[in-house]
């Protein structure tokens, strides 16, 4: 019996491959400083393995998304699958700092693969409502993902080497590629597929022509850049600025994980009644409002510690569900594009979040106020690219 016909099961697993990413980072940021003195290499060296892979992930689903759309989502799912076994390998069994960021590339270009098919592949089984709350339930498993990730590689640096991480996604891939093989069938058939591979790539060029494309793209990256603004500044203003032990910074981490699930959890289940636009009119304007308050709060330092988690926290909470929704749309659109669609946006996506995470690491002034400029600005830009979608 295949997963398209376990409509449970199937969201499961394609909430688990829209987790490569996620588990990939965050299981072994515990192990940097061990990689780095066991490889004798710099702090710098080392950080370069998590920015060439974000850099990776974002050009691999720019290819991923078209090529799928030519020549279906399947084989290339697999053989990303596969690519990234075979760099997981390479990393676990790397002898030095240029190894390991060299096959940390490769890693990101395979795991791409799954991560954006995952949500193409939603797009072929499901309407817009319904792509989108499916969407959102995979968001709410994903981030059970980003939560047990860093918390797993700290245990497993406990009884082995950091190299054992490393063989831990390998065997994560491994199960993965062989649930692929067994449950789901190619979804894009060969009467849906452009006629060349030139138009497949084409795509990129006719979405952004269309400012309502453009809206939908301009919003997710928006949102997504202030949460990434969130995760680079916050352990410096909540530790160093506000004096927050580690431990409490953890749960308070933790605590936007969790309204990330709540608020996607929510969307999934009023999405159908509600529909994709008036769900997402709700969470532009709640980050748009939360944004602009933390901006205020931070400019004025006004409301202290209580009202910049708050404000966080609102602003957070909301990037599944507008992340869901305007992917949702984006794949209605472009029906017979939506590999494309789908890899562009989820390309920019990262590529704000890159951005924003340098942007503050440049500002950063050791106040709370760079990382408040950041979400405010990225608050009121998803509320203008929003209009957009309603032209």
């Amino acid at each position: 019996m295949s997963a398209v016909s376990q409509p449970r099961f199937l969201i499961v697993l394609l909430a688990v491959l829209v987790a490569f990413g996620p588990l990939s980072i965050d299981m072994y940021l515990p192990s940097l400083p061990l990689i780095a003195a066991d490889l004798q290499a710099s702090e710098q060296q080392i950080q370069l393995t998590i920015s060439l892979f974000l850099a990776g992930f974002s050009l691999g689903m720019l290819f991923y998304g078209p090529l799928s759309d030519r020549f279906g989502r399947r084989r290339l799912l697999l053989a990303g699958i596969a690519l990234y076994m075979l760099a997981s390998l390479g990393c676990a069994t790397a002898s030095e700092p240029g190894q390991l960021v060299g096959w940390r590339l490769l890693q990101a270009l395979g795991g791409a693969a799954a991560s954006v098919l995952a949500r193409v592949i939603v797009r072929d089984l499901f309407p817009l409502n319904e792509a989108a709350r499916v969407l959102s339930l995979m968001q709410q498993v994903t981030m059970i993902a980003t939560l047990v990730a860093p918390v797993l590689g700290g245990y497993l640096m406990l009884v082995s080497s950091w190299r054992m991480l490393f063989i831990a996604l390998l065997g994560f891939a491994g199960l993965c590629l062989l649930l692929v093989l067994r449950y789901i069938p190619e979804t894009h058939l060969h009467t849906s597929r452009g006629t060349s591979l030139a138009s497949a790539f084409k795509a990129y060029v006719d979405i952004a022509r269309k400012p309502q494309a453009l809206g939908y793209i301009l919003c997710m990256g928006m949102t997504f850049a202030g949460m990434f603004a969130f995760i680079t500044a916050s352990p410096f203003i909540y530790i160093q600025y506000f004096g927050i032990s580690p431990q409490h910074y953890a749960w308070l981490f933790a605590l936007n994980i969790a309204g990330i699930m709540s608020m996607s959890f929510i969307n999934a289940h009023l999405v159908g009644r509600l529909g994709s636009q008036r769900m997402l009119d709700f969470g532009v304007s709640l980050a748009a409002c939360s944004g602009v308050a933390l901006l205020l709060c931070t400019a004025g330092a006004v409301g202290g510690f209580p009202a910049l988690v708050l404000c966080l926290l609102l602003f957070v909470s909301v990037t599944g569900l507008i992340a869901a929704n305007c992917l949702a749309c984006l794949m209605a659109i472009f029906s017979r594009q939506a590999g494309a669609a789908a890899g562009l946006a989820v390309a920019m996506q990262f590529g704000f979040g890159t951005l924003a995470s340098s942007l503050v690491s440049a500002l950063y002034d050791g106040s709370p106020w760079p990382m408040g400029l950041v979400v405010g600005v990225a608050g009121i830009g998803a509320f203008l690219a929003f209009r957009l979608t309603r032209v």
